[in-house]
């Protein structure tokens, strides 16, 4: 995928110029809602489905950021940036070792690698490219990272054979057969077997050796191939020429393993890259059909899919009708049926017929795009404890080498002790020393954690994100939309003076042209009636309160029942008719003409079908819920206690930021909502959480954004980062645990030097593959 331009299927992604991001808008900078700049007619709580009713307040620089001090500060643009594809990555300490390197490079700015999609981007301070590209490739295959462009196809992973199998794993193979041989010998001829041993280990610390030197000249002198050099060379010098042939094969058999688990842990985000199709049928103008590039198409091209074939873009369906299986994007196994005119995304199968469809997403602009780049951006959010463990692991491995040397120095120097026996202990804690496990321990169940939650429709920006979720304790919830279909309907109409088909038509003339739900419900039960279409004038919105204009010479009002002031009067029987409608838990507005309340209008938005079973298993979770809305307070109560949650009704945008922060002082708390009107309130969460249906605003507004309308996807995703969080604290716990006990046993001369390579390698292969639950994690 093209980093620029965020295309997977982009023809010229090696090299892109940066361009200046468009900044925000003033009025964004505050997250205030006010008549002037982000007005809209709220009666309830606004929600509301289109972001061009909210002026430049649907900007998405209103997004809201997970609340830490660590968040990653805005990207500084260069004069160029280059891309590749890495190779022979086997996990997230390979991609340091070769950020490491290629940083030395003069001319680099900054060098940035993404494990889970294994792209390599280098931003450069000077414009000439092209002198610096050559140089690049040349450090990374030196440093044992080969680059690919990102045109160039990538070699098969399912080649087999001999051949294929020697090239992967020659080194290893060649050196179990020289053991065995030896071993063998040694039963007739000792020394000869011996001799044998010592060969096999010189040959096979050779490309160690030099990766070790080639990664010390780079800026990573502790690593794994160093500590293994010195020890393999330690046991020659000491005679143990059997127990240094058995370290290397042990080690390469701990990388392969690791780069199994690391290929595994990956394999959720290659299959999503894998959906977008090379190919699509395109329908021209005049009837013609022909096969082209998915990177040709462009918004309003036709196109057409046969059963079995997946969406290379974002489209609307031109069909009657149509089923799409859309588990690939939201996890949800039942295939949906699409209308006509309705949007699909991108990734999605055709099931039932072959569809005609209309292309509306730019390149680089569906969700299959989407959803990568957020998870690459992913990786830049680390959470607090895997930066901890990074900054711990810095300093451990000098420290442990200084150990290793005191360990071998003191006892001989001190206390008479013998050399030989010290030296042989030194090594042995030096590879115990080795920090992998407890590097890769985090990263490794944090792409576990994200991969198995964008499969399942859920896209967390971040490891950050992920562990902040864990500790929620509570979740507070928009209603409009969110709680509700967010599609209210008209339920009632009194009248008190005039005539209420008269009195419907006025209130859809100044509610005309709204794009707040409850605005719409009004104009379409006019137009359902077949109320002729009235003209309004001087319309004038308040937030949360209500709409006024002039309507065929009359001044006509329509404001919330639990809005109004004492400069409105409304008699008490009108105001007990209007109470009575609201207490069975509908929104209700008086209308007033010419200052006289001469009616009302109710609305009802009926719950979503999964909303009581969503609040139900986070009750059972231990995380309490509470309902956010502008709604009066007996209709709020109506709901809130349907649902068996608490709530806070009569809230303006502001309030809802207001109410979030009485939670978030003694709670950490996370905001559900729509991604437009509740930003700021999002904002102000522990985390925020989009209801998206695969929109740009959902994607870009929350730290975590559903890919569909669904709220139960929730619970289900509180309870994956916690399993994720449990599943850190189980990896730190394995790794520093075994390294301890072995690190006591080799000082102590109960261990060796192969059980301290197998100590180190399996405590990293038991970590990965732990993390590898993850992905078959079900709440």
């Amino acid at each position: 995928m093209c980093h620029s331009c965020h295309s997977v299927k982009c023809q010229n992604p090696i090299q892109h110029t940066s361009k200046p991001e468009t900044q925000p808008k003033a009025c964004c900078s505050s997250h205030t809602v006010s008549e002037s700049s982000c007005s809209t007619t709220e009666i309830s709580d606004g929600g509301t489905d289109d972001p061009s009713s909210q002026g430049c307040c649907s900007s998405q620089t209103c997004s809201s950021q997970t609340q830490n001090n660590d968040t990653p500060s805005e990207p500084v643009l260069f004069s160029d940036s280059l891309q590749w594809r890495v190779t022979n990555m086997d996990c997230p300490s390979c991609a340091n070792k070769l950020e490491t390197a290629l940083k030395g490079i003069a001319g680099v700015e900054s060098a940035q690698v993404r494990f889970a999609t294994e792209k390599l981007i280098v931003n450069l301070n000077q414009a000439d490219s092209d002198a610096l590209k050559a140089t690049i490739e040349a450090k990374a295959a030196k440093t044992g990272f080969p680059l690919l462009s990102l045109t160039e196809p990538k070699a098969p992973e399912n080649e087999s054979g001999w051949l294929a199998t020697f090239k992967k794993d020659g080194l290893l193979i060649s050196l179990i057969a020289v053991m065995t041989f030896a071993a063998v010998l040694s039963q007739w001829m000792p020394e000869a077997g011996s001799a044998l041993f010592t060969l096999a280990t010189v040959l096979g610390l050779i490309p160690i050796v030099k990766k070790a030197i080639t990664l010390g000249r780079s800026g990573s002198p502790f690593s794994i191939e160093t500590l293994m050099s010195i020890a393999a060379f330690g046991a020659l010098y000491l005679g143990e020429t059997v127990e240094a042939a058995m370290v290397l094969v042990l080690f390469l058999i701990g990388e392969r393993l690791e780069g199994y688990a690391s290929a595994k842990a990956r394999a959720g985000i290659q299959a999503l890259m894998a959906l977008v199709p090379e190919t699509v049928t395109r329908i021209f103008e005049d009837g013609r059909k022909e096969s082209v590039s998915v990177s040709s198409l462009q918004p309003g091209h036709a196109i057409e899919i046969a059963p079995g074939g997946r969406l290379p873009a974002d489209a609307v369906l031109k069909n009657e009708i149509a089923a799409f299986d859309m588990s690939a994007l939201t996890g949800e196994s039942i295939p949906v049926e699409k209308q006509q005119g309705d949007k699909v995304l991108a990734g999605a199968l055709a099931v039932d017929r072959l569809v005609s469809l209309e292309v509306v997403s730019k390149q680089g602009e569906s969700a299959i795009d989407r959803i990568l780049n957020l998870i690459e951006d992913a990786e830049s959010r680390r959470a607090p404890v895997e930066r901890f463990i990074d900054r711990f692991s810095r300093w451990y491995t000098p420290l442990m080498i200084v150990l290793a040397a005191l360990v071998v120095t003191i006892p001989p120097l001190m206390f008479g002790e013998s050399w030989d026996t010290w030296i042989y202990r030194g090594l042995a804690l030096l590879l115990i020393a080795c920090p992998c496990a407890l590097v890769i321990s985090t990263p490794a169940a944090m792409t576990s954690g994200l991969a198995t939650a964008a499969r399942q429709g859920a896209l967390i920006k971040g490891g950050a994100a992920l562990e902040a979720l864990s500790k929620v304790e509570w979740v507070a919830f928009d209603k409009t939309g969110t709680l509700t279909e967010g599609k209210p309907v008209v339920t009632d109409v009194l009248v008190w003076e005039g005539d209420d088909n008269a009195l419907l038509a006025q209130a859809a003339a100044v509610e005309q042209g709204s794009h707040h739900p409850l605005a719409k419900a009004v104009v379409e039960a006019a137009n359902a009636r077949g109320l002729a279409s009235l003209t309004a004038e001087n319309v004038i919105a308040t937030a949360g309160k209500g709409v006024s204009g002039e309507v065929e010479g009359k001044h006509l009002e329509v404001l919330a029942l639990d809005k109004l002031d004492e400069k409105y009067t409304v008699s008490a029987e009108r105001q007990n008719a209007a109470q009575t409608i609201a207490d069975q838990g509908k929104t209700v507005a008086i209308v007033f003409i010419d200052g006289i309340a001469s009616g009302a209008l109710a609305w009802r938005d009926e719950l979503r079908a999964t909303a009581k079973a969503t609040v139900d298993a986070l009750n059972k979770a231990g995380v309490r819920s509470v309902m956010l809305t502008g709604d009066n307070p007996h209709a709020a109560g109506g709901l809130a206690g349907s649902l068996n949650m608490d709530f806070r009704a009569g809230l303006m945008p502001e309030g809802k930021v207001e109410a979030i922060h009485d939670i978030a002082l003694k709670h950490r708390v996370a905001m559900v909502g729509d991604g437009i009107n509740d930003a700021p309130a999002m904002k102000s969460a522990t985390i925020g959480i989009a209801m998206g249906g695969g929109t740009d605003v959902a994607l870009e507004t929350a730290d975590i954004a559903l890919s569909q309308n669904r709220i139960e996807q929730i619970p289900s995703v509180i309870a994956l980062s916690r399993a994720t969080m449990r599943n850190v604290r189980q990896n730190v716990a394995l790794a520093v645990g075994l390294k301890a006990v072995f690190l006591v046993t080799s000082v102590l001369g109960f261990t060796g030097l192969w059980v301290a390579v197998l100590a180190d390698s399996g405590a990293t292969a038991i970590v990965t593959l732990n993390a590898l639950r993850l992905l078959r994690f079900k709440a």
